[in-house]
């Protein structure tokens, strides 16, 4: 127990620092190789570690030799047998690092709700897409059909064509996935709004009033394309319009764009 506090006292900041960056390098080098081929070979290598310290353990000097000049050659045959994979991470370091997959994913899906959106709009198909900001939205997704899916332009329109399973009801997006699909949502009960405005719209404002969502809304009678922030229905959008809405609240702009926005959608 002495020796086990010493060594603990003897931690200092730059180990820490070490321990944290060693940390993080083999996190993602693991997310990066989690489901491809070179996943499949890093376990291939780990089972052959394994056959190794067996080896060293019950003494097989034949097998043992084996190994240890294969290890003697090791890093060679690591650059030869990941080459793509290594090709890929470069590359991908190249591009921003994986600190910046996280913004790139975000923009990602506002770019395919924004296309899919206006596809839908200009043919006057409904639609009611909600985004989960720091408040849950677990509660409203009973009942609901799980998707667990990656955003994507071609999916949305597919779920809300007319005459198809999904399209009643809202999708949910969270981590940039679509969550769930045919979700009910809560009906504002605010008196001062259009009388003339849908269920999809009272449900789009009626979750932006009981949580911090963002709803999409587009209107099945005038193809026009909506949000729903804070209890407030931003009408009549273009889709520049559309993008700065929601760049400014799911974290992709700088605050203040809403007070030009208002100039050119209807706020009720």
């Amino acid at each position: 127990m002495y020796e086990f506090l010493e060594v603990i006292k003897s931690i200092g900041w730059n180990d820490l620092l070490d321990i944290f960056l060693v940390s993080i390098i083999v996190y993602y080098l693991l997310k990066f190789l989690l489901g491809t081929r070179g996943w499949q070979i890093l376990i291939g290598i780990l089972s052959l570690l394994i056959v190794w310290s067996i080896a060293k353990i019950l003494n097989l000097t034949t097998l043992a030799w084996i190994f240890d000049n294969i290890w003697a050659v090791g890093f060679f045959l690591i650059v030869v047998i990941f080459q793509p994979e290594l090709r890929r991470a470069l590359a991908k370091i190249g591009e921003g690092g994986p600190f910046s997959s996280f913004f790139l994913s975000k923009k990602k899906t506002i770019d395919d709700v924004i296309r899919a959106t206006t596809f839908l709009a200009e043919r006057k198909i409904g639609a009611l897409i909600v985004f989960e900001r720091n408040i849950s939205l677990e509660n409203y997704t009973e009942g609901c059909v799980k998707l667990d899916a990656d955003v994507n332009l071609e999916l949305i329109i597919s779920i809300f064509i007319p005459q198809t399973p999904l399209h009643d009801g809202a999708i949910i997006i969270k981590d940039q996935k679509i969550f769930s699909a045919r979700c009910f949502l809560p009906l504002t009960i605010n008196p001062y709004i259009d009388k003339n405005i849908g269920t999809r719209h009272r449900a789009a404002i009626g979750i932006s009033e009981e949580t911090d969502a963002v709803a999409v809304v587009v209107s099945e009678e005038r193809g026009e394309i909506s949000v729903a922030v804070g209890g407030n229905l931003y009408r009549n959008l273009d889709s520049l319009a559309l993008r700065n809405i929601l760049s400014e609240h799911l974290g992709l702009n700088k605050k203040g764009i809403l007070s030009k926005i208002q100039k050119k959608g209807k706020k009720k």
